[in-house]
């Protein structure tokens, strides 16, 4: 076993009592409590800002939260002898939240809902204009990635044999490509005529990996996304996964809402761009992009099988945009 981690931990009050492998990281037990011990790429400054936030969302909201542990010098990376960077974080040893469990699922959502009751509260500051936290708009993204699905698709008319990946992508493009159109115009009118409203920080990649479940509460990890943005991206990115999971039942997505807004309801301008995120079909776009970046000689079976699966979901899945439209 590698031993970094002892060597990263001794710059720690802490006292190590066992250590394992996972997540492509150390999970070591210390005597005060479960840390995880992994490398880090990023900047200090945004390490500081996530320290910041995080402090602030535990202390005044009661979060749970994998939060970096600060060495002996009051510093939040630490460095091993062969200069690679290391953070050390509080950790938890609990499961994931099962979108099978309908319960569960709606707890989620409470939590969601209550993470961004705690981030609006916190006022955005000047020193956290960095390139990681004022993203790309959500109107530019889809733009870009409706560039990327011209280009692939481009490509798949001009070959003269189409497997069958490729014959399943042509017979379904127009249609989710005109989704997509409407979708970015849409979301650019949104902002057009409310520029610079309704942006707060954002956990930037929640989904069930990222929320643990710790007896009647919730942890929420990996905050490394986080950014300013429009909160309702983080309700659909968790959403947009229950929804595929249980095939677009609007009922359980309506529920998931009505939660969510119990804790933090929905301003008009949010449910408009909620409905413009579900419009855009981001699972189309994935299976297509994937396709294109990758080896194009040799497209795995279930690749076909999704895009077959989402024109079979399409029904329930515009069921569901009608009822969130209202």
């Amino acid at each position: 076993m590698n031993e970094k981690y002892i060597e990263i931990l001794q710059q720690y009050d802490l006292e190590l009592l066992s250590a394992r492998k996972g997540r492509g990281a150390w999970l070591c037990e210390t005597d005060r409590g479960l840390k995880l011990v992994k490398e880090y790429r990023g900047t200090v400054r945004r390490l500081e800002f996530e320290d910041e936030v995080l402090g602030f969302a535990m202390e005044e909201g009661g979060l749970l939260a994998d939060r970096c542990v600060r060495n002996r010098e009051d510093g939040l990376l630490s460095l091993a002898d062969d200069g690679t960077r290391y953070i050390v974080k509080d950790w938890f040893s609990d499961r994931e939240c099962n979108l099978k469990d309908t319960r569960e699922v709606l707890r989620a959502s409470s939590k969601i809902a209550s993470l961004h009751g705690i981030l609006s509260r916190l006022p955005f500051k000047e020193e956290w204009k960095m390139g990681s936290i004022l993203g790309e708009s959500l109107a530019g993204e889809m733009r870009r990635h409706n560039q990327e699905l011209q280009r692939a698709r481009n490509f798949v008319r001009g070959k003269r044999k189409k497997t069958d990946f490729e014959l399943q992508v042509i017979s379904g493009f127009q249609k989710f490509y005109e989704q997509a159109l409407e979708a970015a115009d849409g979301m650019e009118k949104i902002f057009a005529d409310h520029s610079g409203q309704g942006l707060f920080l954002c956990h930037g990649d929640l989904d069930q990996h990222h929320l643990l479940m710790t007896g009647r509460d919730m942890a929420v990890i990996e905050f490394n996304r986080m950014h300013l943005g429009v909160q309702v991206t983080d309700l659909y990115h968790f959403l947009r996964k229950v929804m595929e999971k249980h095939d677009w039942n609007s009922a359980l997505g309506l529920s998931v809402l009505d939660i969510y807004e119990k804790t933090r309801p929905l301003a008009a301008l949010e449910r408009e761009c909620l409905y413009y995120l579900f419009l855009y079909p981001e699972k189309y776009w994935k299976q297509i992009n994937f396709y294109y970046n990758a080896n194009k000689a040799w497209i795995p079976e279930r690749n076909v099988e999704k895009l077959k699966k989402l024109e079979e979901q399409e029904e329930n899945r515009w069921k569901f945009l009608r009822q969130l439209r209202g």
